[in-house]
């Protein structure tokens, strides 16, 4: 059993990370799911209230509300596959609740990336602009997620992945990743903070 929590800033490169897990099978609890579940629960757009959902939530149930809404569907996911890939984690707060539910067999990957990278990417999705982020800019993104305490997180974790080289590029780590052969990803380990 293995669960591979993804954590990263906006732009990071997290989707395309579970993208490649989904194209090889691997299950991906995406704990945004969480968050668009809850908006349409209270009637609200997804789209424009993610963020006020997540920050909601967090004030309702505590810092680890979302990841503990997660864990069944992790565990759900353990029951037909070794691997399982979470992506979304935002903070130490929920990587810490995760280790708590999985031990060893959770493994933490910080993706970095520039912000000036990161913005190109967002810009060129077209979908994560302000006017459909709920006028949120990529700064204002940043700031909320750093917020729910996500630099601790990132620099917590037990492997840095820096995505600044083609797409394939990060494809290929990404998949050398799942197949648990860490040391052909170029990644670091993480640092204690």
């Amino acid at each position: 059993m293995r669960v591979i929590g993804i954590v990263g800033l906006p732009g990071s490169g997290k989707s395309e990370a579970a993208a490649v897990a989904r194209e090889t099978g691997v299950p991906v609890v995406t704990m945004g799911d969480v968050i668009r579940e809850a908006c349409r629960e209270r009637g609200l757009d997804p789209a424009t209230h993610h963020g006020e959902m997540a920050s909601a939530l967090r004030e309702e149930g505590g810092p680890e509300a979302i990841a503990e809404r997660s864990l069944p569907m992790i565990e759900d996911a353990l029951d037909d596959a070794d691997t399982v890939l979470v992506d979304g984690i935002r903070s130490a707060v929920e990587a810490t609740r995760f280790e708590a539910a999985f031990g060893e067999a959770f493994t933490l990957v910080a993706i970095e990336v520039p912000f000036e990278i990161r913005a190109e990417r967002v810009d060129s999705r077209g979908r994560d602009t302000p006017a459909t982020e709920g006028g949120e800019s990529l700064e204002a993104r940043d700031e909320r997620e750093r917020g729910f305490g996500m630099d601790h997180a990132i620099a917590d974790a037990d492997l840095t992945i820096t995505n600044t080289d083609s797409l394939d590029a990060f494809h290929d780590r990404i998949q050398a990743l799942l197949d648990g052969r860490t040391d052909a990803i170029g990644a670091e380990r993480g640092t204690e903070s």
